[in-house]
């Protein structure tokens, strides 16, 4: 449920529905269609912006307007990290998006030698 700018967001109820601000509102509706694919997320609400931790380093978060989660690659110009930016119209196209990501962190993982075999 979108407010109108400058208008107060407040956790309640109306006529017998709870209203979540945005941001959170836009979290659980990614996180719904993640799990729509079998991919679970966590659902953290903060003030103003709401998170969806997914897997190592692969948290989404959500100020009710859009996603945003870190692409794993960094700019060679200025060494910062690149954000997948997508807007909260369309939480499947999203959790698909993040699905991938989510399986290619997940298969970088598995070629990587557990650290309790390496030591022995």
């Amino acid at each position: 449920m979108e407010s109108p700018p400058g208008t107060p967001i407040v956790r309640g109820a109306v006529d017998g529905s709870v209203c979540l601000p945005p941001w959170t509102a836009s979290a659980e509706r990614l996180a719904s269609a993640l799990r729509d694919l079998g991919v679970a997320g966590d659902v953290h609400e903060g003030e103003g912006i709401a998170l969806v931790s997914v897997w190592a380093d692969l948290v989404v978060w959500t100020d009710g307007h859009c996603y945003r989660w870190w692409t794993g690659q960094n700019s060679e110009k200025t060494g910062r990290r690149l954000y997948r930016v997508y807007g909260t119209g369309n939480p499947d196209t999203v959790a698909r998006a993040v699905a991938l990501r989510c399986t290619e962190l997940q298969e970088t993982r598995l070629l990587v030698q557990p650290v309790v075999e390496s030591a022995s």
